[in-house]
């Protein structure tokens, strides 16, 4: 049975997981992508009961990848804007994404895509290598020890 959490592995996945693991965070954090900051925005978008969303975004705030941030004062209502730590999260939300449009496809095609602002062609997550500069395929990949 797994555990509720990864308390004692020393492993940067175990840790992110930590914080993003949960089912409802990256989707979170990927409506947040696509331009949703609203409490009342994520709540429609994702069809989620209001008090786990609660939870969620409390969550996201409190590990930095989002801001509580005014947009009214009478009454008072925030909004909920991807941080820089949010934000970096954008190549993962996109991997896993173009992921499940290759293996988990729909009939209708792929739901969203990732356009590059600068000049709207689509963006592809790739791994390169840093010694040789090449694009590297998965296969080429060995995940090994550190310490």
């Amino acid at each position: 049975m797994l555990r509720h959490t990864y308390e004692g592995q020393d492993c940067s996945l175990a840790r992110t997981l930590e914080v993003v693991g949960e089912r409802w965070t990256l989707l979170i954090v990927r409506s947040a992508l696509l331009g949703i900051k609203r409490f009342d925005g994520f709540l429609e978008s994702l069809d989620i009961a209001r008090n786990v969303l609660t939870s969620r975004l409390t969550r996201l705030v409190e590990h930095g990848l989002m801001e509580r941030v005014p947009y009214q004062d009478k009454p008072v209502r925030h909004e909920y804007v991807l941080t820089p730590a949010g934000r970096d999260l954008t190549c993962a939300v996109v991997a896993l994404m173009q992921w499940g449009d290759r293996n988990l496809p729909h009939e209708a095609g792929p739901p969203r895509r990732a356009d590059h602002l600068g000049c709207d062609g689509t963006v592809l997550v790739e791994m390169r290598c840093t010694g040789c500069g090449r694009a590297v395929d998965d296969a080429e990949v060995h995940v090994r020890h550190l310490r």
